[in-house]
């Protein structure tokens, strides 16, 4: 069976789940001695020293999402479920709870269920990177489910290992921007290149072949009586509600990609990585400046120029127009000489390649 070429992701554990979401909040070190401890893949030793913080603290947010963590590593997987279940209730507005649901959800091969959790996640956070690109993933494997459906071929392996991961911040260093690209592109392509496959036929032609009478009898039915074969007329049916399935699904993947194409930027930006900055661009950009040469010289100058940079994008609008999109959103630049909260549009226009490039930028 075709697997869906899915990235290597790891997991995750961030220190911060807005610290004063608690009153009794557990101290940064105790939680990061939890996480040391996770990392290392210790998660029996991890879970213990939890529980024992718990005791003092057991509503304790961070604590409590960490416990789930370490359940869903030692495979206790419905105590980790019920764990980020109880969060949410208490903590409706932390995505973290919700992004980790859908990673169980992901690996038991319930992906409509992930894909709830997922858009809950965004729901409480637009900025959430880590919910999007687990949100395209489970997008390619509904997309390939129902064509292997439709297709009648083997169900298989279909569990995604998607990104267990707890970062609140508004984008992760940690996420390759151009993996998510590619990740991105892969999925959209994929049924379409799965479409002219011969294996795919011949694998239902000998099944049929032990017993020819069914072959005469699908066929007839639809062209000589179609009362008389009244399970006929619900086939076509069926197929004619995928277009629909399939332009939301479209649709909401472009918005996935565009979410990725904006953070990566903001990525490049903070990480003050030039190549990948400039590579967010139209190649026919060049700001307020005369060329495209000037201006990537000015944006040099500016960005190399600070010891370091930190831009945090937040409450993202994507308006989507076919190859064309605008993404608002407040912009919080922080470097060694200012810092500075701002509202930020960008203009995008989709490449021949699928990547989604800035063609115009305004604040305000």
């Amino acid at each position: 069976m075709t697997r869906f070429p899915l990235r290597t992701l790891v997991l995750q554990l961030g220190l911060s789940l807005s610290l004063g979401l608690c009153n009794a909040a557990a101290r940064a070190d105790d939680v990061s001695d939890v996480q040391a401890l996770l990392s290392q893949g210790k998660a029996a030793d991890g879970l213990k020293k939890i529980d024992t913080l718990l005791q003092a603290k057991p509503n304790d947010a961070r604590l409590r999402l960490q416990r789930g963590i370490a359940l869903s590593q030692l495979n206790r997987q419905a105590e980790a479920i019920a764990v980020f279940q109880k969060l949410i209730e208490t903590n409706p507005d932390l995505p973290g709870p919700y992004n980790n649901l859908a990673v169980i959800y992901g690996s038991q091969g319930d992906y409509e269920k992930a894909r709830q959790a997922l858009e809950l996640a965004i729901r409480t956070n637009p900025g959430y990177a880590t919910a999007f690109q687990n949100l395209g993933d489970v997008y390619a494997r509904l997309a390939g489910q129902a064509y292997k459906k439709a297709l009648a071929l083997d169900k298989g392996d279909n569990h995604l290992p998607l990104k267990l991961a707890v970062v609140q911040n508004m984008f992760e260093a940690s996420v390759d921007p151009r993996a998510a690209k590619v990740a991105t592109q892969a999925a959209a392509a994929k049924p379409a290149a799965a479409t002219p496959p011969t294996p795919a036929v011949t694998k239902p032609a000998p099944a049929a072949t032990p017993a020819p009478a069914p072959a005469p009898v699908a066929a007839k039915p639809v062209a000589v009586a179609a009362a008389s074969a009244p399970a006929a007329p619900a086939a076509p049916v069926t197929p004619a509600a995928k277009p629909d399935n399939s332009a939301a699904q479209e649709a909401q993947a472009q918005e996935v990609a565009l979410n990725k194409a904006v953070q990566a930027w903001a990525q490049a930006w903070s990480e003050r990585d030039m190549k990948d900055y400039y590579k967010a661009y139209a190649p026919e950009f060049k700001g307020k400046s005369a060329s495209r040469k000037a201006w990537e010289e000015d944006r040099r100058a500016r960005i190399m120029g600070k010891k370091k940079i930190k831009v945090e994008l937040s409450q993202l609008k994507i308006k989507l127009n076919g190859d064309k999109a605008s993404v608002s959103f407040r912009q919080d630049y922080n470097s060694d000489s200012l810092d500075v909260k701002s509202s930020k549009t960008l203009q995008l226009i989709k490449s021949k390649s699928g990547a989604w490039l800035i063609t115009q930028e305004s604040a305000g």
